[in-house]
């Protein structure tokens, strides 16, 4: 009787008892596993989330910083005039829609983008600016090194104010969009001063467009302001790159150019791939909804899908996630002469 009952309670499991117990098993370890996916896919889109936003912040402070140098001069130029002369120097804001920089000479051309490249449509802004002199007012070269380019490098030196062209040396900042490392980026183009060649670099990954509108005042599409036009207030419109031109008259297209009183920045960044929880199709506008009319004046608005297809953005549904940034930099500095 004892070696029965002995034998009875060492017994293992039965097959059935066996299978249940794996059953279970399974049931807890897919639900863990289905739990831990979840929440790894809630800490990517949240991760990658917080990135769009950092990157954005990057993006719009470095273009602000660069846009409140716009147009300075040097306390020694700031305070003589201009002696009459029959140089036209470049404005200090200007750019190109839907075109890339052309490294060769980025200020005053620029190359056709291939419609099958990443940032398609996207804009050039050009802004330019002196370098601030230490002890002003003095045949001193010396830069206090308060202004910088795009890409944070800051000048040592400022031109002698006795040399020829001294009046119109100055620094230029360009910011366009291209690809690095396969990724659609804002670039930096600059004038690297060891080399004394144009270079350009990445600030900040996955501007995938980027759009300009320029604020002026008392400029007509296609027509270049009378020379005795009031000088430029507040803008009244904001136009593309292309519709300042004034077909066959440069020194018409420059003056339309000094008329800027404030850019319009709209971009779209993304995220890497498959930080978005689903994959559809989406559309955004960089500077909002279009004008309601089609006959409203040019430039009443900020986009119009019917003059400018670029402002209605609508990429490949890739699960990424996408962020529009919008915002104005009102320029504080004279763009005239």
């Amino acid at each position: 009787m004892s070696a029965t009952s002995s034998r009875r309670a060492v017994r293992g499991l039965t097959l059935i008892e066996l299978l249940v117990a794996m059953a279970v098993g399974l049931v807890v370890v897919l639900a863990a596993v289905s739990a831990l996916t979840v929440a790894r896919r809630g800490f990517t889109t949240v991760d990658a989330a917080s990135q769009l936003r950092d990157n954005g912040r990057f993006a719009a402070d470095m273009i602000q910083r660069i846009g409140v140098q716009t147009g300075y001069k040097d306390v020694f130029f700031a305070a003589t005039s201009r002696q009459a002369t029959t140089t036209d120097p470049a404005p200090s804001v200007m750019g190109f829609n839907n075109a890339k920089v052309n490294l060769t000479s980025p200020l005053t051309t620029s190359t056709a983008r291939p419609t099958a490249e990443a940032g398609t449509g996207s804009d050039v802004l050009i802004m330019q600016y002196q370098v601030s002199q230490t002890l002003t007012l003095t045949a001193d070269t010396g830069a206090d090194k308060s202004m910088i380019d795009c890409a944070g490098n800051a000048p040592a030196t400022v031109a002698n104010v006795n040399d020829a062209g001294a009046r119109d040396a100055r620094v230029a900042s360009i910011f366009s969009v291209g690809l690095s490392q396969g990724e659609p980026s804002l670039l930096c183009t600059y004038l690297d001063a060891a080399t004394n060649t144009w270079m350009s670099s990445p600030i900040v990954q996955g501007v995938e467009n980027f759009q300009v509108l320029y604020g002026v005042d008392g400029v007509t599409v296609g027509v270049a302001p009378a020379a005795n036009a009031a000088t430029p207030n507040v803008p009244n419109a904001y136009l593309r790159a292309d519709q300042m031109n004034v077909p066959g008259n440069a020194a018409g297209t420059n003056a339309n150019w000094r008329r800027v009183r404030s850019l319009r920045i709209g971009m779209v960044l993304r995220s890497a791939q498959g930080a978005a929880q689903d994959a559809q199709s989406q559309t955004f506008l960089p500077f909002g909804p279009a004008k309601n009319s089609a006959s409203a004046a040019a430039g009443s608005a900020f986009a119009n899908s019917q003059d400018d297809a670029e402002t209605v953005f609508t990429p490949t549904p890739d699960g990424r996630l996408r962020q529009v940034l919008t915002f104005t930099i009102h320029l504080r500095n004279d763009q005239g002469l």
